[in-house]
């Protein structure tokens, strides 16, 4: 999709972004407010022209698109941008005419769409009495209501609750499985587990682009099997699953009495392995074993501090 940088000068900018969003699919923009989301959304849909590079939406290039290019796309910027005094249905229609769809067809499409957002109760009420969630959740049957192949979707959870954030993404799911190809920016790093791919920005550059199991190898450097064990033998079975072959490294969990990592390979391959030895050497069992799935806040900040460890070895080489 695209392989482009847009320099505003003075360092601004996004830089080296080389991002490729298969169709029928979930790609997860993921990082801080100001790391250049918006502004890679706005390069892949044509507002902006890249400095350096190309980008391609649908083998074409967004600054020549057509009318029926652009009718393939719906979008989702981040601010409320419907008509406060119309209703949630006069707003679709309003929309509807816009892409020119006849009046028939619009009535065909907006009941499903209100019942798809959980919005049917509320066609009648005004854009400016709906809640944060509820005019997110217009604005996504707005995007779908001439049924695009691409959705793009600017913080489209931002300020909202958890349980409408996960409300949406539900719809996001679906629509995927319908066949629809979906572009996501968001700065709750935890969504990253609702995508097939993710890519995490920082300070206007890639970091990382990966699978959401990809990504928290990345950060643990593998498969991690979390342990505890009783505090009377924590440090003999350590030094004994330290020599182990299979395990790589052993790491203390400090927050947890008794917690340790054991780097492997295949956790769930290693796993029952490790217990049997444990049995049959140390006559132990641990109180807890398990294939450690890292939270999606720890994965980012593992791979931003990873990141920024390598940028600085970067500066000290060319120094």
């Amino acid at each position: 999709m695209a392989n482009a940088a847009l320099d505003f000068g003075g360092g601004a900018g996004i830089f080296d972004i080389n991002l490729s969003l298969p169709r029928g699919s979930i790609l997860g923009l993921i990082g801080p407010s100001g790391c250049g989301k918006t502004t890679t959304i706005r390069l892949i849909n044509g507002v902006y022209k890249p400095t350096a590079g190309t980008v391609r939406v649908f083998g074409v290039d967004p600054q020549q698109f057509g009318e029926a290019d652009r009718e393939r796309i719906g979008y989702i910027p981040q601010q409320f941008i419907l008509y406060p005094n119309l209703s949630a249905e006069e707003n679709l229609h309003f929309l509807g005419s816009i892409y020119g769809m006849q009046r028939s067809d619009r009535k065909e499409r907006i009941t499903p769409l209100l019942e798809f957002v959980e919005l049917a109760e509320a066609r009648k009420r005004l854009g400016s009495k709906l809640s944060g969630g509820m005019q997110r959740r217009l604005m996504l049957a707005g995007a779908l209501l001439h049924d695009p192949d691409l959705l793009i979707a600017d913080e489209p959870t931002a300020g909202i609750d958890p349980i409408l954030r996960a409300r949406i993404w539900d719809n996001f799911r679906a629509l995927r499985d319908q066949g629809k190809t979906l572009l996501i920016s968001t700065q709750y790093v935890g969504e990253a587990a609702y995508c097939d791919q993710v890519a995490i920005m920082r300070r206007g550059r890639l970091v990382t682009v990966d699978t959401p199991l990809g990504l928290q190898r990345q950060a643990m450097g593998g498969e991690v099997i979390f342990l505890q064990i009783e505090p009377d033998r924590y440090v003999e079975t350590m030094r004994y699953i330290e020599d182990l072959p299979q395990v790589r490294k052993v790491e203390r969990v400090e927050a947890t009495p008794g917690g340790m990592y054991a780097y492997v390979t295949d956790a769930g391959k290693e796993l029952p392995g490790l217990l049997a030895v444990l049995r049959d050497d140390l006559a132990m069992t641990p109180q807890v074993a398990e294939h450690y799935l890292p939270p999606f806040d720890e994965v980012f900040v593992r791979l931003i501090r990873a990141s920024e460890a390598g940028q600085a070895e970067e500066v000290a080489v060319h120094a």
